[in-house]
């Protein structure tokens, strides 16, 4: 194996296994931006699930297309189970997707 693929190898390996072990340690409370969103308000639970209630910029937030996803909220088919396995997907996507990018974007030499 050459150097630089050596490199990368150890790289995804060391990804892989970070994303299937510190996944488990992801905080489904709400992150620092989530906080400031919702200063000024109070979460009420309701039949239909959980309002806003007073004056913050959260209540003018919609959920994103893809929040009902398999892989929504760090878990895999909303199972919290399978946080890691989230990740290592996650990663693998990322590392296939910059790898195919990196492959169709270098620069090849000139021949001739």
């Amino acid at each position: 194996m050459t150097r630089n693929r050596t490199f990368f190898v150890g790289f995804a390996v060391a990804a892989l296994l970070l994303a299937g072990i510190v996944s488990y340690f992801a905080d489904s409370d709400p992150d620092g931006l989530d906080s400031v969103a919702l200063d000024g308000c109070t979460v009420v639970e309701t039949g239909g699930g959980e309002t806003l209630e007073g004056d913050c910029i959260a209540q003018h937030a919609q959920d994103h297309p893809l929040a009902e996803g398999p892989f929504a909220d760090y878990t895999v088919g909303g199972d919290d189970r399978l946080t890691g396995a989230a990740g290592v997907i996650g990663v693998v996507v990322t590392l296939a997707v910059g790898g195919g990018l990196f492959r169709v974007l270098r620069r090849r030499p000139e021949k001739g």
